[in-house]
């Protein structure tokens, strides 16, 4: 029985993979571009002279160094969404890799606008995280990306089991980066808002008829 499932699957995801295939190749360009945009925004803003400011929340939470999760929880996180609409949400995977795109290039242009130093009490100035430190800015601050993604994976799968887990990794996403001081309280809240807009003009855009034909 489990194995007449598992050829049953395989052979439909065959189908969508083949059916979108376009759609994904597109879609995955789009998330690449993104991504090089925000890294050469996020190495502009690190280059910039800019100076901390005060919080009223960091200012009375300690700082914990809790660089495993900072570090791995966005790898698990990443791992986790791919392999799931990979695999099992295939015939959305453009659709969602596009959403991500759209809110990682927001976020490029306003970190880019926002030139505020991270908090002198962060627990990753002076860290040395070896290979994932080519990843890993310090004042590309406005908004939260740690809160931002496993959010918007919330939003796309919130009627499923699954988004369950995302709200969870976007709880103790924020409470890391708080705790850390490595992003502002406004940096973290604001992330909630503008992730929520971007997937509502994102939901917006994808239901145009170019997003749904199959016969590109």
């Amino acid at each position: 029985m489990k194995t007449e499932v598992v050829n049953k699957w395989y052979v439909e995801w065959k189908v969508e993979l083949s059916k979108y295939k376009y759609f994904i190749l597109l879609s995955l360009i789009f998330l690449f571009l993104a991504e090089r945009l925000n890294f050469y925004a996020s190495s502009y803003v690190d280059r910039l002279p800019s100076i901390a400011v005060k919080d009223l929340i960091l200012n009375n939470i300690p700082t914990l160094n809790l660089w495993i999760i900072f570090i791995y929880g966005p790898f698990l996180f990443f791992s986790l969404i791919i392999l799931y609409t990979l695999f099992f949400r295939v015939k959305e995977f453009h659709k969602v890799a596009i959403l991500f795109s759209l809110l990682i290039f927001v976020r490029s242009i306003f970190i880019t606008l926002t030139h505020i130093g991270a908090p002198t009490d962060a627990s990753v100035a002076n860290a040395n995280y070896g290979f994932f430190n080519f990843f890993t800015f310090k004042n590309d601050l406005f908004f939260s990306g740690h809160v931002a993604m496993p959010f918007m994976a919330f939003l796309i799968f919130r009627k499923e089991a699954i988004g369950k887990i995302f709200l969870a990794l976007t709880i103790i996403s924020a409470l890391t980066v708080l705790f850390m001081h490595v992003h502002y309280s406004i940096d973290v809240f604001s992330a909630f808002f503008i992730t929520y807009g971007v997937y509502s003009f994102g939901q917006w855009l994808l239901n145009k008829d170019i997003f749904n034909k199959t016969n590109i």
